[in-house]
Protein backbone atom coordinates (compact mmCIF):
# COMPACT_ATOMS: atom_id res chain seq x y z
CA UNK A 1 0.00 0.00 0.00
CA UNK A 2 1.28 3.17 -0.81
CA UNK A 3 2.78 5.41 1.98
CA UNK A 4 2.47 9.27 1.26
CA UNK A 5 1.30 11.59 2.71
CA UNK A 6 -2.65 11.93 3.16
CA UNK A 7 -2.60 15.46 1.33
CA UNK A 8 -0.16 14.12 -1.68
CA UNK A 9 -2.34 11.78 -2.99
CA UNK A 10 -3.36 12.45 -6.77
CA UNK A 11 -5.87 14.58 -7.18
CA UNK A 12 -7.86 11.46 -9.57
CA UNK A 13 -7.20 9.52 -5.98
CA UNK A 14 -8.73 11.84 -4.15
CA UNK A 15 -11.99 12.64 -6.54
CA UNK A 16 -12.24 8.52 -6.50
CA UNK A 17 -12.51 8.16 -3.32
CA UNK A 18 -15.55 10.39 -2.32
CA UNK A 19 -17.12 9.60 -5.53
CA UNK A 20 -17.27 5.74 -3.95
CA UNK A 21 -18.17 7.63 -0.64
CA UNK A 22 -21.59 9.31 -2.57
CA UNK A 23 -21.96 6.15 -4.21
CA UNK A 24 -22.76 4.27 -0.71
CA UNK A 25 -19.62 2.96 0.05
CA UNK A 26 -18.56 2.64 3.78
CA UNK A 27 -14.68 4.73 4.20
CA UNK A 28 -12.40 1.80 5.08
CA UNK A 29 -13.79 0.20 1.42
CA UNK A 30 -13.20 3.59 -0.71
CA UNK A 31 -9.61 4.08 1.22
CA UNK A 32 -9.00 0.12 0.21
CA UNK A 33 -10.38 0.80 -3.31
CA UNK A 34 -8.31 3.36 -3.97
CA UNK A 35 -5.28 2.31 -2.09
CA UNK A 36 -4.67 4.87 0.22
CA UNK A 37 -4.79 4.36 4.12
CA UNK A 38 -8.07 3.79 6.45
CA UNK A 39 -6.48 6.67 8.66
CA UNK A 40 -5.84 8.54 5.16
CA UNK A 41 -9.02 8.02 4.11
CA UNK A 42 -10.89 9.45 7.73
CA UNK A 43 -8.54 12.41 7.65
CA UNK A 44 -10.07 13.37 3.78
CA UNK A 45 -13.35 12.43 5.05
CA UNK A 46 -13.31 14.54 8.28
CA UNK A 47 -11.50 17.76 6.21
CA UNK A 48 -14.61 17.46 4.03
CA UNK A 49 -17.08 18.19 6.73
CA UNK A 50 -18.66 14.74 6.54
CA UNK A 51 -19.67 13.05 3.42
CA UNK A 52 -23.39 11.68 4.12
CA UNK A 53 -25.47 11.96 1.06
CA UNK A 54 -25.42 10.33 -2.51
CA UNK A 55 -24.51 12.19 -5.13
CA UNK A 56 -26.88 12.41 -7.76
CA UNK A 57 -26.82 14.13 -11.16
CA UNK A 58 -28.44 17.41 -11.48
CA UNK A 59 -28.99 19.72 -14.15
CA UNK A 60 -25.95 21.45 -16.03
CA UNK A 61 -27.04 24.86 -14.71
CA UNK A 62 -25.52 23.96 -11.09
CA UNK A 63 -21.93 23.66 -10.12
CA UNK A 64 -20.84 20.17 -10.11
CA UNK A 65 -18.54 18.46 -7.65
CA UNK A 66 -15.43 18.78 -10.75
CA UNK A 67 -16.43 22.46 -11.29
CA UNK A 68 -15.35 22.86 -7.72
CA UNK A 69 -12.26 20.77 -8.04
CA UNK A 70 -11.67 23.73 -10.97
CA UNK A 71 -11.84 26.62 -8.33
CA UNK A 72 -10.27 25.00 -5.94
CA UNK A 73 -7.01 24.42 -7.98
CA UNK A 74 -7.58 27.56 -9.98
CA UNK A 75 -7.31 29.71 -6.85
CA UNK A 76 -4.34 27.59 -5.17
CA UNK A 77 -2.83 28.63 -8.50
CA UNK A 78 -3.51 32.54 -8.10
CA UNK A 79 -5.63 32.35 -10.58
CA UNK A 80 -8.39 35.48 -10.47
CA UNK A 81 -11.66 34.18 -10.23
CA UNK A 82 -13.14 35.46 -14.06
CA UNK A 83 -10.30 33.15 -15.59
CA UNK A 84 -11.44 30.12 -13.88
CA UNK A 85 -15.36 31.21 -14.64
CA UNK A 86 -14.46 30.97 -18.62
CA UNK A 87 -12.79 27.75 -18.06
CA UNK A 88 -15.74 26.06 -15.57
CA UNK A 89 -18.02 27.86 -18.39
CA UNK A 90 -20.07 29.80 -15.31
CA UNK A 91 -20.48 33.56 -14.99
CA UNK A 92 -18.11 34.97 -12.77
CA UNK A 93 -20.60 36.32 -10.07
CA UNK A 94 -21.66 32.41 -9.68
CA UNK A 95 -18.21 31.84 -9.35
CA UNK A 96 -17.73 34.48 -6.60
CA UNK A 97 -21.20 33.75 -4.29
CA UNK A 98 -19.55 30.07 -4.59
CA UNK A 99 -16.44 30.70 -2.74
CA UNK A 100 -18.09 33.16 -0.42
CA UNK A 101 -21.22 30.81 0.66
CA UNK A 102 -19.34 27.64 0.69
CA UNK A 103 -15.53 27.80 1.79
CA UNK A 104 -14.76 26.58 5.32
CA UNK A 105 -14.84 28.45 8.63
CA UNK A 106 -10.57 29.06 8.19
CA UNK A 107 -11.10 30.72 4.86
CA UNK A 108 -10.30 28.01 2.81
CA UNK A 109 -12.07 26.71 -0.12
CA UNK A 110 -12.24 23.10 0.01
CA UNK A 111 -14.20 21.74 -3.21
CA UNK A 112 -15.62 18.15 -1.43
CA UNK A 113 -16.84 20.21 1.58
CA UNK A 114 -18.30 23.06 -0.59
CA UNK A 115 -20.13 20.36 -2.77
CA UNK A 116 -21.49 19.07 0.49
CA UNK A 117 -22.45 22.18 1.62
CA UNK A 118 -24.40 22.75 -1.85
CA UNK A 119 -26.43 19.86 -1.21
CA UNK A 120 -27.15 20.77 2.02
CA UNK A 121 -27.91 23.87 1.60
CA UNK A 122 -30.64 22.55 -1.58
CA UNK A 123 -31.90 20.24 0.82
CA UNK A 124 -36.02 20.96 0.59
CA UNK A 125 -38.44 21.22 2.49
CA UNK A 126 -37.59 23.90 4.10
CA UNK A 127 -39.18 26.32 6.75
CA UNK A 128 -39.98 29.81 5.38
CA UNK A 129 -38.64 32.80 6.69
CA UNK A 130 -41.26 34.00 7.37
CA UNK A 131 -42.60 31.04 9.42
CA UNK A 132 -39.90 31.17 11.90
CA UNK A 133 -39.25 34.88 12.22
CA UNK A 134 -42.23 36.92 13.80
CA UNK A 135 -40.08 39.99 14.03
CA UNK A 136 -39.36 40.06 10.15
CA UNK A 137 -42.80 39.04 9.47
CA UNK A 138 -44.44 42.68 11.66
CA UNK A 139 -41.59 44.71 10.23
CA UNK A 140 -42.35 43.41 6.52
CA UNK A 141 -46.20 43.59 7.21
CA UNK A 142 -45.93 47.02 8.55
CA UNK A 143 -44.35 48.38 5.27
CA UNK A 144 -46.59 46.38 3.34
CA UNK A 145 -49.39 48.22 4.78
CA UNK A 146 -47.78 51.61 3.90
CA UNK A 147 -47.70 50.40 0.64
CA UNK A 148 -44.55 49.62 -0.09
CA UNK A 149 -43.55 47.14 -2.63
CA UNK A 150 -41.70 43.98 -1.80
CA UNK A 151 -38.70 45.17 -4.15
CA UNK A 152 -38.48 48.48 -1.76
CA UNK A 153 -38.71 46.66 1.19
CA UNK A 154 -36.20 44.03 0.55
CA UNK A 155 -33.71 47.06 -0.26
CA UNK A 156 -34.99 49.09 3.11
CA UNK A 157 -33.81 45.45 5.17
CA UNK A 158 -30.40 45.69 4.15
CA UNK A 159 -29.65 49.18 4.09
CA UNK A 160 -31.80 49.33 7.55
CA UNK A 161 -30.18 45.99 9.13
CA UNK A 162 -27.21 45.61 6.90
CA UNK A 163 -25.40 43.31 9.38
CA UNK A 164 -28.53 40.87 10.09
CA UNK A 165 -28.06 38.57 7.28
CA UNK A 166 -31.09 36.75 7.88
CA UNK A 167 -33.20 39.94 7.08
CA UNK A 168 -31.95 40.40 4.04
CA UNK A 169 -34.45 38.23 1.94
CA UNK A 170 -35.36 38.99 -1.73
CA UNK A 171 -38.75 40.39 -2.90
CA UNK A 172 -39.70 37.09 -4.52
CA UNK A 173 -39.65 35.78 -0.72
CA UNK A 174 -41.65 38.63 0.61
CA UNK A 175 -44.16 38.01 -2.61
CA UNK A 176 -44.13 34.14 -1.99
CA UNK A 177 -45.07 35.25 1.64
CA UNK A 178 -47.73 37.21 0.98
CA UNK A 179 -49.30 34.35 -1.70
CA UNK A 180 -49.02 32.20 0.84
CA UNK A 181 -50.85 33.79 3.70
CA UNK A 182 -47.64 34.21 6.16
CA UNK A 183 -47.73 37.68 5.93
CA UNK A 184 -50.79 39.00 4.93
CA UNK A 185 -53.53 38.53 3.03
CA UNK A 186 -52.99 39.18 -0.89
CA UNK A 187 -55.55 42.10 -1.94
CA UNK A 188 -55.47 45.47 -3.45
CA UNK A 189 -54.41 47.18 0.05
CA UNK A 190 -51.27 45.02 0.03
CA UNK A 191 -49.94 44.03 -3.58
CA UNK A 192 -50.50 47.20 -6.52
CA UNK A 193 -52.16 43.97 -8.83
CA UNK A 194 -54.53 42.25 -5.83
CA UNK A 195 -53.73 39.15 -7.29
CA UNK A 196 -54.01 36.41 -4.96
CA UNK A 197 -51.98 34.29 -6.74
CA UNK A 198 -48.48 34.20 -9.76
CA UNK A 199 -49.58 33.99 -13.27
CA UNK A 200 -47.64 34.27 -15.98
CA UNK A 201 -46.29 37.12 -17.14
CA UNK A 202 -47.05 38.99 -20.40
CA UNK A 203 -50.02 41.14 -21.69
CA UNK A 204 -51.97 41.08 -24.55
CA UNK A 205 -51.44 44.20 -27.09
CA UNK A 206 -53.87 46.04 -29.47
CA UNK A 207 -53.48 48.10 -32.53
CA UNK A 208 -56.05 50.30 -31.91
CA UNK A 209 -54.24 53.66 -30.65
CA UNK A 210 -56.22 57.04 -30.12
CA UNK A 211 -56.85 58.80 -33.62
CA UNK A 212 -54.47 61.24 -34.81
CA UNK A 213 -54.42 65.08 -33.93
CA UNK A 214 -56.35 67.20 -36.52
CA UNK A 215 -54.12 70.19 -35.13
CA UNK A 216 -50.83 70.97 -35.78
CA UNK A 217 -48.55 68.88 -33.30
CA UNK A 218 -45.23 68.88 -32.60
CA UNK A 219 -43.20 65.11 -32.68
CA UNK A 220 -41.44 63.85 -30.21
CA UNK A 221 -38.73 63.48 -32.05
CA UNK A 222 -38.09 67.05 -31.97
CA UNK A 223 -37.81 67.22 -28.54
CA UNK A 224 -34.15 69.04 -27.36
CA UNK A 225 -31.75 66.38 -26.38
CA UNK A 226 -32.07 67.65 -22.48
CA UNK A 227 -35.40 65.79 -22.51
CA UNK A 228 -33.61 62.77 -22.97
CA UNK A 229 -30.85 62.69 -20.98
CA UNK A 230 -33.08 63.48 -17.87
CA UNK A 231 -30.87 65.43 -16.31
CA UNK A 232 -33.13 68.38 -16.16
CA UNK A 233 -36.25 69.11 -14.34
CA UNK A 234 -39.34 70.47 -15.78
CA UNK A 235 -40.12 67.62 -18.10
CA UNK A 236 -43.77 66.10 -17.95
CA UNK A 237 -45.24 63.18 -19.00
CA UNK A 238 -49.24 62.91 -19.04
CA UNK A 239 -51.97 60.59 -19.80
CA UNK A 240 -55.68 60.00 -18.75
CA UNK A 241 -56.60 57.07 -16.18
CA UNK A 242 -59.72 56.33 -17.57
CA UNK A 243 -62.81 54.81 -15.02
CA UNK A 244 -65.67 53.11 -15.24
CA UNK A 245 -67.49 52.90 -18.83
CA UNK A 246 -65.40 55.40 -20.05
CA UNK A 247 -67.16 57.95 -18.52
CA UNK A 248 -64.90 59.86 -15.73
CA UNK A 249 -61.07 60.35 -16.29
CA UNK A 250 -58.12 61.76 -13.89
CA UNK A 251 -54.88 62.72 -15.21
CA UNK A 252 -51.18 62.29 -14.44
CA UNK A 253 -48.37 64.07 -14.79
CA UNK A 254 -45.16 62.59 -14.00
CA UNK A 255 -42.05 64.67 -13.90
CA UNK A 256 -38.61 62.52 -15.86
CA UNK A 257 -36.16 63.14 -13.74
CA UNK A 258 -37.42 63.05 -10.02
CA UNK A 259 -40.30 60.50 -11.04
CA UNK A 260 -42.56 63.31 -9.34
CA UNK A 261 -46.23 62.61 -9.53
CA UNK A 262 -49.58 65.11 -9.94
CA UNK A 263 -52.86 63.67 -9.95
CA UNK A 264 -55.33 65.99 -11.50
CA UNK A 265 -58.83 65.58 -11.11
CA UNK A 266 -61.17 65.61 -14.26
CA UNK A 267 -64.61 66.84 -13.68
CA UNK A 268 -67.39 66.98 -16.26
CA UNK A 269 -66.50 64.16 -18.35
CA UNK A 270 -62.56 63.88 -20.13
CA UNK A 271 -63.59 65.90 -23.05
CA UNK A 272 -60.94 68.12 -24.77
CA UNK A 273 -62.11 71.40 -23.16
CA UNK A 274 -62.41 70.35 -19.53
CA UNK A 275 -58.75 68.22 -20.04
CA UNK A 276 -57.33 71.56 -21.04
CA UNK A 277 -58.97 73.72 -18.17
CA UNK A 278 -57.58 71.42 -15.60
CA UNK A 279 -54.03 71.08 -16.86
CA UNK A 280 -53.71 74.89 -17.25
CA UNK A 281 -55.11 75.67 -13.62
CA UNK A 282 -52.57 72.82 -12.34
CA UNK A 283 -49.49 73.87 -15.06
CA UNK A 284 -50.21 77.40 -14.15
CA UNK A 285 -49.08 76.81 -10.26
CA UNK A 286 -45.54 75.57 -11.18
CA UNK A 287 -42.57 77.90 -11.03
CA UNK A 288 -41.57 78.95 -14.49
CA UNK A 289 -38.68 76.67 -14.00
CA UNK A 290 -40.20 73.03 -13.78
CA UNK A 291 -42.92 74.01 -16.94
CA UNK A 292 -40.48 73.35 -19.96
CA UNK A 293 -42.10 70.66 -22.07
CA UNK A 294 -44.88 68.28 -21.27
CA UNK A 295 -45.11 65.00 -23.35
CA UNK A 296 -48.81 62.99 -23.74
CA UNK A 297 -49.99 60.75 -26.43
CA UNK A 298 -51.91 61.47 -29.50
CA UNK A 299 -55.75 60.99 -27.87
CA UNK A 300 -58.31 63.19 -28.76
CA UNK A 301 -58.56 64.67 -25.67
CA UNK A 302 -55.58 66.84 -26.43
CA UNK A 303 -57.29 68.33 -29.21
CA UNK A 304 -56.53 71.82 -27.42
CA UNK A 305 -52.76 71.31 -26.54
CA UNK A 306 -51.99 74.53 -28.43
CA UNK A 307 -54.50 76.87 -25.91
CA UNK A 308 -52.69 75.03 -23.38
CA UNK A 309 -49.22 76.01 -24.67
CA UNK A 310 -50.42 79.62 -24.57
CA UNK A 311 -51.46 79.65 -21.44
CA UNK A 312 -48.76 78.10 -19.51
CA UNK A 313 -45.73 78.43 -21.67
CA UNK A 314 -45.00 74.80 -21.62
CA UNK A 315 -44.26 72.77 -24.93
CA UNK A 316 -46.56 69.90 -25.50
CA UNK A 317 -44.50 66.80 -27.61
CA UNK A 318 -47.11 64.00 -28.92
CA UNK A 319 -45.36 60.65 -28.58
CA UNK A 320 -46.10 57.87 -31.85
CA UNK A 321 -49.22 56.17 -32.01
CA UNK A 322 -49.25 53.04 -30.17
CA UNK A 323 -45.69 53.49 -28.45
CA UNK A 324 -46.19 53.68 -24.84
CA UNK A 325 -42.82 53.18 -24.05
CA UNK A 326 -41.94 56.97 -25.36
CA UNK A 327 -43.48 57.51 -21.94
CA UNK A 328 -42.16 54.76 -20.06
CA UNK A 329 -42.12 57.40 -16.82
CA UNK A 330 -46.05 57.96 -17.04
CA UNK A 331 -46.88 54.38 -18.32
CA UNK A 332 -45.48 52.62 -14.75
CA UNK A 333 -46.73 55.40 -12.54
CA UNK A 334 -50.29 54.70 -14.41
CA UNK A 335 -49.67 50.94 -13.00
CA UNK A 336 -48.72 51.77 -9.95
CA UNK A 337 -51.70 54.12 -9.21
CA UNK A 338 -54.04 50.75 -10.35
CA UNK A 339 -53.43 49.70 -6.76
CA UNK A 340 -55.10 52.84 -5.31
CA UNK A 341 -57.82 53.12 -8.37
CA UNK A 342 -58.28 49.06 -10.03
CA UNK A 343 -59.82 48.90 -13.56
CA UNK A 344 -63.51 50.36 -13.58
CA UNK A 345 -62.96 52.72 -10.71
CA UNK A 346 -65.92 55.56 -10.89
CA UNK A 347 -62.97 58.89 -10.76
CA UNK A 348 -66.53 60.82 -10.13
CA UNK A 349 -66.86 59.79 -7.06
CA UNK A 350 -63.39 59.70 -5.61
CA UNK A 351 -62.34 63.50 -3.86
CA UNK A 352 -59.63 65.60 -5.01
CA UNK A 353 -58.08 65.02 -1.63
CA UNK A 354 -58.20 61.05 -2.10
CA UNK A 355 -56.39 61.63 -5.60
CA UNK A 356 -53.40 63.65 -3.95
CA UNK A 357 -53.34 61.16 -0.93
CA UNK A 358 -52.45 58.72 -3.58
CA UNK A 359 -50.01 60.85 -5.51
CA UNK A 360 -48.35 62.11 -1.56
CA UNK A 361 -47.81 58.21 -0.83
CA UNK A 362 -46.47 57.50 -4.24
CA UNK A 363 -44.46 60.69 -3.93
CA UNK A 364 -42.61 59.16 -0.67
CA UNK A 365 -41.96 55.69 -1.33
CA UNK A 366 -38.14 55.19 -2.73
CA UNK A 367 -37.52 54.39 -5.74
CA UNK A 368 -34.48 51.84 -7.13
CA UNK A 369 -34.29 54.18 -9.78
CA UNK A 370 -33.48 57.38 -7.60
CA UNK A 371 -31.14 55.44 -5.88
CA UNK A 372 -33.41 55.01 -2.85
CA UNK A 373 -34.29 58.60 -2.86
CA UNK A 374 -37.99 59.58 -2.80
CA UNK A 375 -39.33 61.62 -5.37
CA UNK A 376 -40.52 64.02 -2.51
CA UNK A 377 -37.07 64.36 -1.37
CA UNK A 378 -35.36 65.63 -4.93
CA UNK A 379 -38.33 67.70 -6.13
CA UNK A 380 -37.40 69.75 -2.80
CA UNK A 381 -33.88 70.25 -4.77
CA UNK A 382 -36.27 72.58 -7.00
CA UNK A 383 -38.84 73.58 -5.31
CA UNK A 384 -39.26 76.10 -1.96
CA UNK A 385 -41.91 75.68 -0.98
CA UNK A 386 -43.05 72.45 -2.48
CA UNK A 387 -46.01 71.70 -4.59
CA UNK A 388 -48.99 70.19 -4.23
CA UNK A 389 -48.45 66.36 -3.24
CA UNK A 390 -44.56 66.94 -2.09
CA UNK A 391 -44.54 66.91 1.56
Amino acid sequence: MPRWAWNKSPLDVKRRYFELIRQGANGSAASLQVGVSVSCGSVWFVDAGSVSFIDKPISSRYLSQDDRIEIADGLASGESVKVIAVRIGKSYQSVYREIARNRKTDGRYQPWFAHGQAHLNRRRPKPHRFSVDPELRDVVAAKLRKRWSPQQISRWLRRRWPKRTRWHVCAETIYGAVYQGLITAADQQTLRTGRLYRHRRGRGRTRQGALKQSTNMRSIHDRPAAVEDRKQAGHWEGDLIIGAGQRSAAATLVERKTRHTIMIPIRGGHSAGNVADALIAVLNELPAGLKRSLTWDQGNEMFQHERIEKATGIRIYFADPHSPWQRGSNENTKGLLRQYFPKGTDFDTISDDQLHQAADQLNNRPRLILKDRTPAQLMRQWLQPPIRNDD
